[in-house]
């Protein structure tokens, strides 16, 4: 029996710290291209720094995001502690705090002349590839490119009233031995990607739901032609 005098779901406003590492390359020159990493479920931002400095032209200055909510993961050598964007509990929240966080580190390293605000890209895996595109479509004059890896789209992507045309080139990869996401959904993500986006490319791979040497191969040589 529910009490009448219940209420559910009051909030207080609260301050958190939003972690990334920063990589500038040595005598790199000022207002850089900026590639801006995004790790995936349960990860964290040193490992997608890693991957960001595997793809990178040398004159990029590397950005990697840590997601702001913190759990244990059991992994061969124990739990560690790895890091999620979003559940479904009032995800809306979630991906505005997602949105705020890019725009506030990319106007933070352009305030400092690191970056050129005309040369971002933008690169996701797995859960991160939803929230990327989201940012892209309601902020797409933030962004020269977009990847995604092996990660769906957002749901509301012809129903959403703040999205706007993307002009962004863009990047979708992904393998056809996925644990997460089957060969249709697969298709069905790239096809409605493909409708809607000018600059659009995207490729599947004999692979699971991993980054392979042959993703970064055509990632590197994607960044290096723009």
């Amino acid at each position: 029996m529910i009490q009448e005098n219940l209420q559910s779901d009051l909030s207080v406003k609260a301050e958190i710290n939003l972690y990334y590492d920063l990589f500038v390359p040595e005598n790199a020159a000022e207002n850089a291209p900026l590639l801006v990493a995004v790790h995936g479920y349960g990860a964290h931002k040193r490992y997608m720094m890693r991957e960001a400095q595997m793809i990178a032209p040398a004159n990029f200055v590397i950005a990697s995001l840590q997601a702001p909510n913190q759990h244990f993961r059991q992994t061969e050598n124990g739990y560690r502690v790895g890091f999620g964007w979003l559940t479904d509990f009032k995800s809306p929240e979630s991906v505005a705090l997602h949105h705020k966080f890019l725009l506030d580190v990319i106007e933070n390293l352009s305030s400092k002349n690191l970056i050129d605000k005309k040369r971002i890209y933008l690169y996701g895996f797995s859960q991160a590839c939803a929230l990327n595109f989201r940012f892209a479509f309601t902020f797409p004059e933030a962004l020269r490119g977009i990847v995604g890896v092996c990660g769906g789209i957002p749901s509301d992507l012809e129903t959403n009233e703040n999205y706007k045309n993307l002009a962004a080139e863009t990047f979708y990869l992904y393998g056809d031995d996925d644990e997460f996401y089957s060969n249709e959904k697969f298709a069905d993500y790239d096809k409605r990607l493909r409708e809607k986006l000018p600059n659009y490319t995207s490729k599947q791979y004999s692979a699971k739901h991993v980054i392979t040497e042959e993703m970064r191969e055509d990632l590197r040589k994607w960044l290096k032609e723009r």
